[in-house]
Order: C-alpha cells, then sequence, then structure tokens
C-alpha cells in the first residue's frame, strides 16, 4: 500500500469528524483525540477564551456547544506537513454563525492539540478588499456632507446625543487596537485616555524608555509599521504612532478625559460611567464597558516607615522623570525588575550616583538571545519564509499553555550555557539570578505573573562591574531624611528613591473605578494557575479574565504587550459586535473566581 501522506492523512481526520460532529456523535469525535490532547478554543464553539484538556474535558464541552454551534465544513488550508512524528495543518470551518481558522496536530493519527478561532461574523464581516466603502457617490447631490463633515458629526454626537455601544478605559495600544476593530465592525465606540494626546503615556515615561520586544512581534491590527521602523522602537516614536494610527483608523478618542467612575444599572442592562472631558461632566451609558487601562494595574507603593521624613525625591517608576536632574546625586533604586534596570542605567548615564536593592531573585536574559529564540516566528527570516505576524499569533496559539514549560525550558538552557560569562559575573556581583520555578523562563514568567524578569538591553553590564552599585537580599526596613536603611541594618545615602515595585491585578482599577464588590466578583487577572511564585493555583489552563466573559455582566479586561493587545483585540472584539448585533453569545467554560487579588 503506497505511504499516506501528511495531507492525506488530514484530510481523513478532517472528514471523520466533520462527520461525526455533524450527526451530534461526541463519542466518536472525542476518540479521535489522544488521551492527553488538548482543544483550544478562541470565541468560535465557546464563546469564552478557553482550552480543554484530555477526551473528558473536550467531551463535555461538545456535549453542551454542538446543539448551538453547528459546526459544518471542515477543510484544509494548504499542505500539511509533518515533522519528528507530529503532522500539522491549518483548516477552516464553520458555525451557525460564524467563520472559523483552525490548526491541527496530529501524532498517531489522533489530535494532540486542535485550535478554534473565531475570524468573522456571518452577515457582519468587516468592509475590505472587494467590500470597502466607496468613500463618495460620483453624481451632484445638494446638501451632501463630506468626510470631514461626516466626522465632525459624528463627534458631536457620540456620548452626547446618542449613546456609545461600548466604552473603552484607556487610549494605550490596548484601548486603540479594540477600538480599531470594534469600528471596522461597526460598534459605536468611545475611548477615553486621560492624557491630553494618544501617546502620551509613552511620552511621559523616563527618556530612556524603548521597547524590549522586536518590531515583528508588536504589529498592531491592520497598519503594520513600516519595513524602515527600528527593531527596537523608543518610546516617543511609538507615542507618535499611537497619535497617528488613532486618526487614520478615525477612533472616537476622547483625550483629557478622566474616569471618574462607573456603575452598571442591571436592570438597564447598561452602565452609567461618570467622565470629566476638558473639565466638563458627562455621564456615559454604554452596554458594555473594557478596562483596557494596562495589564499591570494600578502602581504598587510600598508602605516604608519614615516615608513621610525623607525630604530627597521619591516616586514610584511609573512616574520616574528621567535622569537629567540628578547628575552627580546619590539615587537608590528599590526593585530589580525591566523598569528597574532601565532606570538604573538611566540615571548612571546622566552622571548619578546609583544602588539597586534587589529584594529576591530576577530572571535576566540578554536582548540578542531572546532574538534568537524568536526567529522561527517573528523576525526578518520568518516573514521572509512566510510566516506573517497574523501567522505567527496563531502558531503561538495553538501551543497550549500546559505544555508551554517543556517546551520553553531547552531554549534557556541553551541560553544559560551561551550566555554563562555574563551570569557567573552577575553572579558574583551578588546578583540573585533564577530562571522561573521550572526552569521555563521568561515569557512563562511573565504569564504567570507579570513580573521577575529584566530583558538586558545593557544595564546588567553596569551591575556585573559595579557601575551600578547592588544590595541583594535586604528589603527597605525605613527611610530617614536623607537615607535609606535596610533591613540589614545597613544605610544608604539618598537624593532620590525610585519604587520600581511593579502593579497590583487589573482588577484594582474595577476597584478604584466601580466597586470593591465588583472587584471581587471578577477576582484576579492575568496569571494561570500554576502555583508557582505569585500565580497560585489551581490549574485554569488560561489567563484569568483576560479578553474574555467575566463574573460581572458586561465588563471586559484587554491589556497586554503589543503582541496580545493585537492579537486578541480580534477576539474580544467579535464577542462585543455579536451582542452588539443581537446574536446569541451561551459562555462555557467560565472559571469560579478563586482568588480576589
Amino acid at each position: 500500500m503506497p505511504e499516506t501522506t501528511p495531507t492525506a492523512a488530514v484530510n481523513a481526520w478532517l472528514a471523520d469528524f466533520g462527520a461525526a460532529l455533524e450527526r451530534d456523535d461526541v463519542s466518536t469525535a472525542v476518540e479521535m483525540f489522544a488521551p492527553d490532547g488538548f482543544w483550544r478554543d478562541l470565541v468560535a464553539f465557546t464563546w469564552n477564551i478557553a482550552t480543554f484538556e484530555g477526551r473528558d474535558d473536550i467531551g463535555a464541552m461538545l456535549d453542551v456547544t454542538l446543539p448551538e454551534i453547528r459546526p459544518t465544513g471542515w477543510e484544509l488550508e494548504g499542505e500539511a506537513t509533518e515533522d519528528d512524528g507530529v503532522v500539522q495543518a491549518w483548516l477552516r470551518f464553520e458555525t451557525a454563525v460564524a467563520r472559523g481558522k483552525g490548526h491541527l496536530r496530529l501524532r498517531d493519527g489522533r489530535a494532540w492539540t486542535l485550535l478554534t478561532t473565531m475570524v468573522e461574523l456571518v452577515g457582519h464581516e468587516e468592509q475590505r478588499g472587494p467590500t470597502r466603502p466607496r468613500g463618495v457617490e460620483h453624481a451632484a447631490t445638494r446638501g451632501r456632507r463630506s468626510w470631514l463633515e461626516e466626522q465632525e458629526a459624528e463627534r458631536a454626537e457620540l456620548g452626547i446625543t446618542r449613546q456609545p455601544y461600548c466604552v473603552i478605559i484607556g487610549g494605550g495600544q490596548g484601548g486603540l487596537a479594540l477600538g480599531a476593530r470594534l469600528r471596522r465592525l461597526g460598534v459605536p465606540t468611545i475611548i477615553v485616555e486621560q492624557n491630553a494626546r494618544a501617546g502620551d503615556s509613552w511620552r511621559r515615561r523616563y527618556r530612556s524608555l524603548c521597547l524590549h520586544d522586536p518590531v515583528w512581534y508588536d504589529h498592531l491590527p491592520y497598519l503594520p509599521f513600516p519595513d524602515h521602523w527600528p527593531v527596537f522602537a523608543p518610546k516617543d516614536k511609538i507615542g507618535d504612532w499611537l497619535e497617528l494610527y488613532a486618526r487614520v483608523m478615525e477612533l472616537n478618542l476622547w483625550t483629557s478625559t478622566e474616569c471618574l467612575g462607573a456603575a452598571y444599572d442591571e436592570a438597564a442592562g447598561t452602565w452609567d460611567v461618570r467622565v470629566r472631558r476638558d473639565g466638563v461632566e458627562h455621564v456615559l451609558r454604554p452596554q458594555q464597558l473594557v478596562l483596557a487601562t494596562g495589564m499591570s494595574g494600578v502602581p504598587n507603593v510600598p508602605e516604608v516607615p519614615g516615608a513621610e521624613r525623607f525630604t530627597g525625591d521619591q516616586h514610584h517608576s511609573s512616574r520616574h522623570p528621567g535622569g537629567a536632574e540628578y547628575a552627580g546625586r546619590r539615587c537608590v533604586v528599590i526593585g530589580a525588575n525591566n523598569s528597574a534596570h532601565d532606570i538604573c542605567a538611566d540615571l548612571w548615564e546622566h552622571g548619578a550616583e546609583v544602588t539597586m536593592v534587589q529584594r529576591s531573585s530576577t530572571h535576566v536574559v540578554r536582548s540578542e538571545s531572546l532574538m534568537a529564540s524568536l526567529v522561527g516566528l517573528y523576525s526578518e527570516e520568518a516573514v521572509a519564509s512566510g510566516v506573517t505576524h497574523d501567522v505567527a499569533d496563531l502558531i503561538f496559539a495553538s501551543i497550549p499553555y500546559r505544555v508551554l514549560p517543556e517546551l520553553q525550558r531547552p531554549i534557556y538552557e541553551e541560553i544559560a550555557e551561551r550566555d554563562r560569562d555574563l551570569y557567573e559575573r552577575l553572579a558574583a556581583a551578588g546578583f540573585l539570578l533564577d530562571f522561573g520555578d521550572d526552569g521555563s523562563g521568561l515569557f512563562m514568567k511573565y504569564l504567570r505573573r507579570g513580573s521577575g524578569y529584566y530583558i538586558d538591553v545593557g544595564a546588567c553590564e553596569l551591575v556585573a562591574s559595579g557601575e551600578v552599585a547592588l544590595r541583594s537580599g535586604v528589603e527597605v526596613a525605613e527611610l530617614r531624611e536623607r537615607s535609606v536603611v535596610l533591613t540589614d541594618g545597613s544605610e544608604l545615602p539618598a537624593d532620590l528613591v525610585v519604587y520600581a515595585t511593579g502593579y497590583g491585578s487589573m482588577n484594582g482599577w474595577a476597584a478604584r473605578l466601580i466597586s470593591q464588590e465588583v472587584a471581587d466578583r471578577v477576582g484576579r487577572c492575568w496569571g494561570l494557575g500554576s502555583d508557582t511564585t505569585k500565580d497560585p493555583g489551581p490549574w485554569e489552563g488560561e489567563l484569568r479574565n483576560m479578553w474574555k466573559p467575566t463574573h460581572q455582566p458586561a465588563l471586559w479586561f484587554h491589556g497586554g504587550n503589543l503582541h496580545q493587545s493585537r492579537h486578541y483585540s480580534q477576539f474580544l472584539a467579535l464577542q462585543l459586535k455579536a451582542r452588539h448585533a443581537g446574536i446569541p453569545t451561551p459562555v462555557y467554560g467560565m472559571e469560579p473566581v478563586h482568588h480576589l487579588a
């Protein structure tokens, strides 16, 4: 018999799988998965973002969702490939209300991983390509309005005489990306931004700040960076791009607008969102409220005994103005993660005398080493081979979080060997190093806790060489008039104290803007339930509360890095559009709340 090709194997699997689903034969469909198989769904089947592990979980999901979803038309896209016994393929399918795209991995003829994603809602597609708007009708028409007049009229009425369907709090990359998606889907949306200009949240940070992720990883929806864009973009360049993006995508962005508070009217099914815009208070009454206030939440500013008597400057890293005014002055930076390293380097460059206080161990990875590990997905080489950022996003999304640590560990073992000299020199300087609780490195730390790491763009050399002084394994005991006292009894003279002490959970914004009751109902945001440091169990398998329904009706959280803001804005926008269009959205797989903060 001729050997079965990967494409033939996938076609056969899809035919049998599709037929089983169409006849509601859940048991047969489930048997087509490996006993340790995974199905990750981004909205298409569950109106949720959820991963199902093992046949029992997959079967339970299908038992509930199949009658409503009615999937059909499972087809292979392109050709399947095989590597090391694993067959991989892209596929497409349809449901009762949507078109979808998926990714399949087969091992020994059974599904090891299946990713299903919603691409578009039938009858509510974005106008693009051949269906793009004409922009103007070529005819003589009295009283018609120009494009500019239409824009001005919309801005004059939305939120004033006509209520938006959705309000997004936060006009950074997350809010703008989601706003652009909703604009394309025809969902009336207002983005509330407290700064005077889009991009000011970047412009107002310390002068040396730049992206630590490379350009191929950081595109926004619809408008990728031009091909001359630097690999690592400076903060002000990003700020200008966000401002341009908001204008080109024609977003209804209310700048210089502070959100004063919000409350949900259950009887009316709307929010009362109080804002102050240019000194005038307004009440917006959207049906959906999105907090896009940043993944990191409210800044953590520790209560340090004696802080009130310190006569120098002290501030959180989020408010650090840069090192220019601290030349020749004694500066103490509390913390040892990304912001702490960047600020130490910035202060040193301006001639300050800098000491870093490292309270607990930090994972460090050189930017060049991290870049080398990303070559297969986000790089110039990847783009040349046809792996665009959108393709890379789906490839990455197809890997269940459960198996990600074992895939990451070999990468960081190689990095540890490659950069052994740096790590040895840091250790000799007293720096406390780790590679995560289980050696899985930076990205797992990011997913689990959103902290505890530094992508080295130069500051590690300053620490290793002693140019930036280091005190590790200690806490701040108190501040005196012009010094920082540590828990080992030592005292550091200081003219400036910077608290690079991180941020709380995003639901801190829900507590501040809505109520503590709502924040508790929603529970903690971010983390996987990995039962590692700062990510308590039980295992949840997806990031808590992000880009999906929460236990507070009509409240959503949108955040993360530029990659996540781009990728997951698609799925949040489709969930919001379905509700706007009156399409039933029965949610399956919502996790109970295990942690309140």
